[in-house]
């Protein structure tokens, strides 16, 4: 059985060796679902708050065989933006401060030089930052700092030392996953919110779980990414991490069928585009030629005179529908956002922030939420660089009519579904343009 965001279900009959990519699939086509490569299975276990991406190779019945007889734990059928972004720029998980060579031969090799090694080779390097940790039996936590190798998980017990007198190990990784803690505040009394676990397959309660509490979430991420592949590497599995190639002639990642049976099909390109947004360029068609805008000043203004171009031909289009006066004489139309799928009415900030890690914290992803300390604002909640920013949308009225604006009332827009459409094709004021709206209901 197969659950949706919105807690409905659906029963699958499947083969005893059927993998989650597989199910995916099936699900994808029974459910009429664009595939994007972004769907995925989610194992959540919420009698001891915890949830996880069941890789694409993994066996879902062995996942299922895992789960005690009177546990209401759950595979959810869930987007997932951040699926395959690690092959897009690894580079990105593996903060230059928390990462170091694992030999002294390789000590004097550079940042990148390191995660290349990595992702070439079964090399792993050593990973290290401050974390926390739940005492075991107890309720308490306490921060030391933490040592990934190769023979397991260690913490010193004298500041930031390495030395092997010093090091108390934690954890190894057989017969184990890694899991993101859902609750790690309210259920474990945990310092942050950015909680992950190590957590044996057969253990049904807390007793031997291995609770951890980063300070961050790009912190967690690293983490989480690195023990992965170590449990990949341990239980004997070829990771499709280790097994990445990367084409010199492009940014096309060729992924092999050593860890997977089934691979995604790559998304087709519009002809003539490029894969980065940093090779675009702004462009000025006023004239019978067009040409590069090279000065990025007047770049922005450009783009701010097409935001009020577009803001004034929306007017004409708006008098259709006879709202003179948005504010004291509201009507449907300027209301027609609480029906878009990017739209979260009144969800906290706390709220926002699961909901898009959730669903992968990549660049670009987003929603809108009503604002809960200003009730006549919104907020733009935005994934960037592992980080959740929110950026406060403030209505403005003038001569009668009603904008919003993100920018002070620099670049205004006559609705919301206006603004989230310029800057899907603009960042404006944001650090990235929008591309994936966060859905609370998926199907």
């Amino acid at each position: 059985v197969l659950f949706n965001e919105d807690d409905s279900s659906r029963a699958l009959e499947v083969p005893s060796d059927i993998t989650a990519w597989d199910v995916c699939q099936l699900f994808i086509l029974k459910n009429h679902c664009v595939n994007d490569n972004s769907w995925t299975l989610i194992e959540h276990l919420p009698h001891i708050g915890l949830e996880r991406i069941v890789e694409d190779h993994e066996s879902v019945i062995q996942v299922q065989s895992t789960w005690g007889m009177d546990t209401d734990s759950r595979i959810y059928f869930r987007k997932n933006y951040a699926k395959y972004e690690f092959f897009k720029n690894p580079s990105q998980f593996f903060p230059e401060h928390m990462v170091s060579s694992s030999s002294e031969a390789n000590g004097s090799l550079s940042h990148s030089q390191l995660i290349q090694n990595f992702l070439n080779s079964s090399t792993c390097p050593e990973i290290h930052s401050y974390l926390h940790i739940r005492e075991q039996g107890k309720k308490t936590w306490k921060r030391y700092y933490f040592i990934l190798r190769r023979s397991g998980l260690y913490f010193s017990t004298k500041g930031t030392s390495k030395e092997p007198r010093h090091l108390q190990f934690v954890a190894e990784f057989s017969e184990s996953n890694v899991y993101t803690l859902v609750s790690s505040k309210k259920m474990y009394g945990a310092p942050t919110i950015y909680g992950f676990c190590i957590k044996p397959h057969k253990l049904e309660g807390t007793r031997d779980l291995k609770l951890l509490c980063a300070d961050d979430e790009q912190s967690r991420i690293c983490w989480m990414t690195v023990i992965l592949q170590e449990l990949f590497s341990v239980n004997g599995v070829v990771s499709l991490t280790l097994s990445l190639n990367r084409s010199p002639l492009s940014n096309t990642n060729f992924l092999s069928d050593r860890a997977y049976g089934h691979l995604p099909p790559p998304l087709p390109l519009p002809p003539g585009s490029g894969n980065s947004e940093n090779s675009l360029v702004a462009m000025d068609f006023s004239g019978h030629k067009g040409r590069v805008i090279e000065n990025p000043a007047e770049a922005l203004t450009v783009a701010v005179e097409e935001g009020m171009t577009w803001r004034r031909k929306s007017c004409h289009r708006m008098n259709a529908y006879g709202s003179p006066n948005l504010l004291q004489n509201p009507t449907p139309f300027p209301a027609i956002h609480r029906i878009q799928s990017w739209f979260h009415h009144r969800i906290s900030r706390d709220e926002a922030q699961k909901l898009i890690e959730q669903q992968g914290l990549v660049d670009g992803i987003f929603l809108l939420r009503d604002s809960q300390s200003n009730p006549k604002t919104f907020v733009l909640s935005l994934g960037h660089s592992q980080r959740i920013r929110h950026f406060q949308i403030v209505p403005l009225e003038e001569d009668g009519d009603l904008y919003y604006s993100l920018d002070e009332g620099q670049t205004r827009f006559t609705n919301l579904i206006q603004l989230v459409e310029f800057h899907q094709l603009n960042k404006g004021v944001l650090p990235c343009k929008l591309k994936h709206h966060c859905a609370r209901i998926t199907l």
